[in-house]
């Protein structure tokens, strides 16, 4: 585990802080599609992701869902330090998109490492500003962009985090993320397909050239 954690977070971290990360972690694998946080839940401790990808969604006042982000190998999700820190429920839902493999930190090392330890210092700041700068993102797509451009966006970034061409979400999954309707996801995936770009299959989109 140490030679993971130095493979997946480089040199972040000196060899006394992941001698004690792997001392008071909790190693977890977990499988694609696993829901690891849900709205409301209280969350008693700090994911380090290790490798796989996991998807942050947040509902709104009428239960649709929006996709935020993603954490990705070496990342961890500043809306569950927050909450750990102020012991307050999740706002956000967090879904395994592939297999993924973290230690929980739990909420008393959090402290006590920030002023401790420089570099997890640095991280935790680092994580803040990365997940702010893609909510930022997020919110100027939803706000500016239209639906197509909205939609290629999402069918590029999924194929970036999952390392291949192969789009493996229904068209109401791909409408929940995107907070639209699956109407309207099918009328422009269709379009997407007649101008080349991608190829509609019966359980999965293939990206062509977008």
């Amino acid at each position: 585990m140490i030679q993971e954690l130095r493979d997946s977070y480089g040199n972040q971290f000196e060899d006394a802080l992941i001698y004690e990360i792997v001392q008071v972690g909790t190693f977890k694998e977990i499988p694609a599609g696993f829901k690891m946080i849900e709205v409301g839940d209280y969350i008693k401790g700090m994911p380090l992701l290790v490798s796989g990808v996991i998807k942050v969604l947040r509902d709104d006042k009428d239960g649709d869902e929006l996709l935020l982000y993603y954490l990705e190998t070496g990342d961890t999700c500043s809306m569950t330090m927050t909450c750990c820190i102020g012991e307050v429920k999740s706002e956000i839902r967090a879904i395994a998109e592939t297999d993924a493999k973290l230690i929980m930190i739990p909420i008393r090392k959090m402290e006590e490492w920030t002023a401790k330890y420089k570099s997890w210092r640095n991280f935790v700041f680092e994580s803040y500003h990365n997940r702010l700068n893609e909510l930022l993102v997020t919110l100027d797509s939803v706000a500016f962009n239209k639906m197509d451009e909205r939609l290629v966006d999402y069918l590029k970034e999924k194929a970036r985090v999952n390392n291949e061409t192969s789009i493996h979400n229904t068209h109401q999954e791909i409408a929940y993320e995107l907070h639209s309707s699956r109407v309207v996801i099918s009328r422009l995936l269709k379009k997407l397909e007649k101008l080349g770009k991608i190829e509609l299959h019966r359980n999965y989109i293939e990206i062509i050239n977008l």
